[in-house]
C-alpha cells in the first residue's frame, strides 16, 4: 500500500480492468469517517470514485452551477475549502474556465460518468489535468500549489444555479 497521508491510501499495484475506456481501480480511504472507495483511473490520469450518486439532474454544459469542496495535497493537508468559506462556488461547467480536471470529473467523459445534483464525488487530479508544471495560487509572490502537483477533491454538486 501507498500511503496518501491524513486518511489518504491507494495501492501501489492497481487493481485491474473497471468498466469503460480502460478504467483501472485503485483501492482509496478517503478520509477519517468516510467509506472505502474504489477510484476507478481512466486514460487520462484522472481518477473518480462515487461516495454518493446524486438523484437531481445532470447539469447542462455551459449552465452555472453550485459545489462545495475540499481541495487537499496527497499528504491531507487541505488548501481550499468552500466549507470554511460558509457557501459553494458557482461555476460554470463545460465553458473551460475550470481545472481539465475539475471539467471532466464532474461533467464526465473518457470513461467517467457526469456527476447529478446531490452526488457526492472524490477525484484524484494529476498535475497534466490540474496546474501543470507551473506554481498556484499564488499571491504576493507564495504560492500555495507548487507545480506538477497531483490534487484531492471531495465534491458534493449542489444544484443548478438559478
Amino acid at each position: 500500500m501507498l500511503a496518501l497521508g491524513a486518511g489518504f491510501l491507494a495501492s501501489a499495484a492497481l487493481l485491474g480492468p473497471a468498466g469503460d475506456a480502460g478504467a483501472t481501480r485503485i483501492e482509496y480511504y478517503a478520509t477519517v469517517g468516510d467509506k472505502l472507495c474504489d477510484l476507478n483511473l481512466v486514460k487520462s490520469g484522472l481518477a473518480y470514485c462515487d461516495v454518493e450518486v446524486g438523484t437531481g439532474a445532470q447539469p447542462p454544459r455551459g449552465e452555472l452551477i453550485n459545489v462545495h469542496y475540499t481541495a487537499r495535497f496527497p499528504d491531507g493537508t487541505v488548501f481550499d475549502s468552500t466549507y470554511k468559506r460558509g457557501r459553494p462556488l458557482t461555476m460554470r461547467i463545460g465553458a473551460g474556465k475550470i481545472l481539465r480536471g475539475l471539467e471532466q470529473g464532474i461533467s464526465g467523459g473518457g470513461g467517467v460518468p457526469p456527476m447529478l445534483v446531490g452526488g457526492k464525488r472524490k477525484l484524484m487530479i494529476p498535475a497534466t489535468l490540474a496546474y501543470g508544471p507551473e506554481p498556484a495560487g499564488c499571491f504576493s509572490g507564495d504560492c500555495n500549489i507548487p507545480g506538477n502537483s497531483t490534487l484531492m477533491y471531495d465534491l458534493f454538486l449542489v444544484g443548478i444555479y438559478k
